[in-house]
């Protein structure tokens, strides 16, 4: 026989030489703390967390996944984590983590910040993070599922500015190409819905900032738009989001391993608003569900055949 080759277990990094000397550290936003809650014993176990920008589509995907694990408790109604707070929504089932983060690059950065403090505090090892969400479409059918191969900034360029102490830092937006290859070969393998895999644009703004014709203001015309999101097409640009640079940024600085995985609702070059029912909606938006779950399921049996 083989021998087995010894597991890395990678930690969760955080950059932040104070953390050491807090007596207590408040993870204020997700009414969590480390002189509060015993996290190694709550959250110690977890591999997978995903998240998400809506609280009630991160119940459904908590509720799919524990279904996809056989890990279903009847009596349980998947009690939010962070039930202290009306900033963002926690769910757990075994080894999975469930996380909303509200809209746009600022209300996942605070959540983010919490989360990897969070994960770091448990000693959680090798963890694998994916944003699944939705998402605008260039050139595709609505219902187009999208794993951002890169996200860039609404100027193309694959970075993510933040202003700290009044100074421009800029960070690299690169995510996990080989947990994009596995996501879009899973998808392959499910066979239910069209997935493709490109890069992902990330505005600061749903309206002005992604070229629409329908907000309270436009100071632009038709023309400039489609010339701005046929350049974007053109430059491998499949959708757009609010969230993706933030998130692959402070991704890679924790050593996260990360992916974005998003459904697509509208194709911008045909029009704005979202005119679709119900449904229809619906269905749309449980596609990076149904695959990331998928994924996440067929990773733990994986790991569960390896030899201890």
């Amino acid at each position: 026989m083989g021998k087995t080759k010894n597991r890395v277990h990678l930690p969760v990094i955080v950059h932040n030489p104070y953390l050491g000397g807090l007596k207590e550290d408040i993870l204020y936003h997700l009414s969590l703390g480390t002189g509060t809650h015993n996290l190694p014993a709550l959250f110690g176990d977890v591999k997978f967390v995903c998240v998400g920008g809506s609280a009630r589509r991160m119940k459904e995907f908590i509720e799919h996944i524990a279904a996809e694990l056989g890990i279903q408790d009847p009596k349980s109604n998947y009690p939010n984590i962070c039930a202290g707070t009306d900033r963002y929504a926690m769910y757990k089932v075994g080894p999975v983590l469930s996380v909303s983060h509200g809209i746009g690059i600022p209300s996942i950065s605070i959540m983010l910040h919490e989360l990897i403090k969070l994960l770091h505090h448990a000693r959680c090892t090798d963890v694998t993070i994916i944003r699944i969400g939705t998402s605008g479409g260039i050139g595709l059918e609505p219902g187009t599922v999208v794993v951002t191969k890169q996200s860039v900034d609404a100027k193309l360029v694959p970075k993510f500015e933040q202003l700290i102490l009044g100074e421009l830092v800029v960070r690299d937006t690169d995510l996990d190409y080989g947990l994009a290859e596995e996501l879009l070969r899973s998808s392959k393998e499910l066979g239910q819905f069209n997935t493709v895999m490109g890069n992902t644009m990330c505005t600061l703004d749903f309206y002005e900032g992604q070229g629409r014709l329908d907000g309270a203001f436009c100071l632009y015309t038709e023309e400039d738009k489609h010339k701005y999101l046929t350049k974007a097409r053109e430059a491998g640009v499949c959708n757009i989001e609010m969230e993706s640079a933030a998130f692959a940024a402070m991704c890679k600085l924790s050593g996260l391993r990360a992916a974005v995985v998003c459904t697509t609702l509208v194709d911008r070059l045909k029009g704005d608003q979202l005119n679709i029912s119900h449904d229809v909606l619906h269905s749309y938006q449980q596609r990076p569900q149904i695959l990331v779950g998928y994924y996440i399921k067929k990773q733990i049996k994986a790991r569960e055949a390896i030899p201890k």
